[in-house]
């Protein structure tokens, strides 16, 4: 597994040990970060929800985000993300990884973010984390949620205040994009 562009960009990275970790592919991660390369700068704040490997969220900071947060109920992809993120020298000042489920985290959270990526075992119900961020202000004003999915799986067009405006498939994985519904009262 690599790092596709930026500062860490071409570095190899440690993959998952398990089956049961689904790491998104470099070539979804590609088109993700082609979409999301304007909104990424110095001051972006990313979250990265069931981080895994932490690729998703290495890669934002290798394109320049400013912090990201690594969250993932594992332990042993905590542990797998710090691996990451210390063999590409990573300040740490820059991250912090937190071994949490990803609705309770967003229940606590007290940060906001620019960039909410979320990507669970395809079999989980994904209502808990889109209310979750859609109750919540952990999304800024401006911010966008990502959750990717099956693509045989249907997320909804809106839910709470969010609404989705993309759909993206790629072979059997989907990316669905949210932004808050600001004309919601």
């Amino acid at each position: 597994m690599r790092i596709i562009s930026g500062k860490y960009g071409r570095r190899i990275i440690k993959s998952a040990p398990s089956e049961k970790m689904r790491p998104t592919s470099d070539r979804l991660r590609e088109t993700l970060f082609n979409i999301l390369a304007p909104r990424i700068t110095t001051k972006t704040r990313f979250l990265d929800l069931c981080s895994g490997t932490g690729a998703v969220g290495i890669e934002a900071l290798s394109r320049g985000a400013s912090f990201v947060v690594f969250v993932d109920k594992s332990r042993k992809a905590c542990i797998l993300i710090e691996e990451n993120l210390d063999l590409l020298g990573v300040p740490e000042d820059e991250t912090e990884v937190i071994q949490a489920d990803a609705a309770e985290y967003l229940k606590k959270a007290n940060k906001k973010f620019d960039i909410i990526f979320y990507d669970p075992p395809y079999a989980s119900d994904y209502s808990y984390v889109l209310w979750a961020v859609s109750e919540s202000d952990v999304l800024s004003e401006d911010g966008i949620f990502i959750a990717e999915h099956d693509s045989k799986k249907q997320l909804p067009d809106s839910l709470g205040a969010l609404r989705r405006w993309r759909i993206l498939k790629q072979g059997s994985s989907s990316l669905s994009f949210y932004e808050k519904n600001n004309q919601n009262p």
